[in-house]
């Protein structure tokens, strides 16, 4: 019989397990993300990511992921995670507020054609929505990675919704999405 620490790892690996199956619902938003990344790269755009805490892990996680490689030597991807220069991250929040850190990096990176991905398990983070919403008005392509309950609506083009409120379900799958568009976006570019 196992102790009841064996049993919490088993539930939470079962856990775990559950969300991930129910992430095949996602198929067609995984694909239609992967889709907009492939037309900017295409027209020679870059991508821009980012989020807070875990999310900002993330968003240099799946940038590093284009940047170097990911499973094929090929030419590297323009991908900026917005989470990585502090001097510039609280400069904005100093002399701004903390909800325009991303936004302004938006704003003096981004151009027409471009991906942004937000990420926020939540999707209440407002740094994350002002930055979405300060590349929608600019013709760049915005992405939201989230839970369950989403972006509010007319935040991003397209929302990739993990099927949970759970912090680290929602980040476990959000790490699966960064590696699957990492793949398909160097298949489709690189085959």
């Amino acid at each position: 019989m196992p102790s009841r620490t064996g049993e919490t790892v088993a539930t939470e690996i079962e856990e775990s397990i559950s969300v991930h199956k129910e992430l095949m619902n996602s198929v067609n938003a995984i694909e239609s993300a992967a889709k907009m990344l492939l037309k900017a790269y295409g027209r020679g755009r870059k991508m821009v990511i980012f989020g807070n805490g875990g999310s900002a892990a993330d968003a240099q996680h799946i940038a590093a992921e284009l940047v170097g490689r990911f499973k094929m030597e090929r030419k590297a991807l323009p991908a900026l995670a917005l989470t990585v220069n502090t001097s510039i991250l609280t400069a904005i929040s100093n002399d701004y507020s903390y909800d325009m850190a991303f936004a302004r990096q938006v704003e003096a990176s981004c151009v027409e054609g471009d991906v942004a991905i937000g990420i926020s398990t939540s999707g209440k983070s407002r740094n994350v929505i002002k930055a979405l919403e300060t590349a929608r008005g600019m013709g760049v392509g915005t992405i939201g990675m989230t839970g369950r309950n989403g972006f509010p609506d007319g935040v991003a083009d397209l929302q990739i919704r993990v099927p949970s409120t759970s912090t680290q379900r929602i980040q476990e799958c959000h790490i699966l999405i960064g590696h699957i568009l990492s793949g398909l976006v160097e298949s489709g570019l690189f085959s």
